[in-house]
């Protein structure tokens, strides 16, 4: 590896229900739950993860879905240098808020933030985004664009290393300052079980 030692910081947004929680279990413990409960404010998880050109620490942010915490959202997107905006491909209400999202993170966010949509649950029949609707719409913004399921696995890991692949590396001690927050703001997932999911789940 030529580096070694970078830190980037991402966020996961989108409606709740869509499995923003569901895709980081998978990434980052190859684990599934049907029965996790709804985030609550935001929770992170550090997770390294070897690429070609170098050693990249991701530290990864999952925000709550439920619009009454929206307002929290900036705290928590702040410093990011990627974003994850995650929808239903069952749910064309939460590709019309992805699309929200995106447009806060382009004109709230990090400048030259990127911004991963990702089309989660594909494991369903029932399809309500066609692949070729939201592809477009990526395509037409400068976005990343995915297709997976948390449930089975499929396309999960694509996600993260095809975003920390175009992020900038910047070494760690310079970067973590961004994302410091009080222990009462946050719930570190390495530090608790496995969420528990409502019936509905986060597939």
């Amino acid at each position: 590896m030529n580096n070694s030692g970078v830190q980037l910081k991402l966020v996961l947004l989108g409606d709740s229900a869509v499995g923003k929680s569901s895709i980081v279990l998978r990434f980052c413990k190859n684990q599934f739950s049907d029965e996790a409960e709804p985030t609550i404010g935001a929770s992170f998880i550090n997770h390294d993860l070897e690429l070609e050109e170098s050693e990249v620490k991701l530290q990864i942010w999952d925000t709550a879905g439920q619009e009454r915490f929206h307002s929290l959202a900036p705290m928590y997107y702040r410093g990011a240098k990627g974003a994850v905006i995650v929808y239903d491909v069952t749910n064309n209400e939460s590709f019309e808020r992805a699309k929200d999202w995106v447009k806060e993170i382009q004109e709230k966010g990090s400048q030259n933030a990127k911004i991963a949509l990702v089309g989660n649950k594909i494991d369903l029949d029932e399809y309500r985004v066609e692949t070729e609707v939201a592809e477009k719409y990526a395509t037409e913004n400068g976005l990343l664009f995915f297709e997976a399921s948390a449930k089975t696995g499929i396309g999960i890991s694509e996600i993260f290393v095809g975003l920390s692949k175009v992020l900038p590396k910047t070494p760690i001690e310079d970067d973590l300052n961004s994302s410091e927050l009080s222990s009462d703001e946050v719930v570190n997932l390495e530090e608790n079980d496995l969420p528990k999911k409502k019936s509905g789940g986060c597939c």
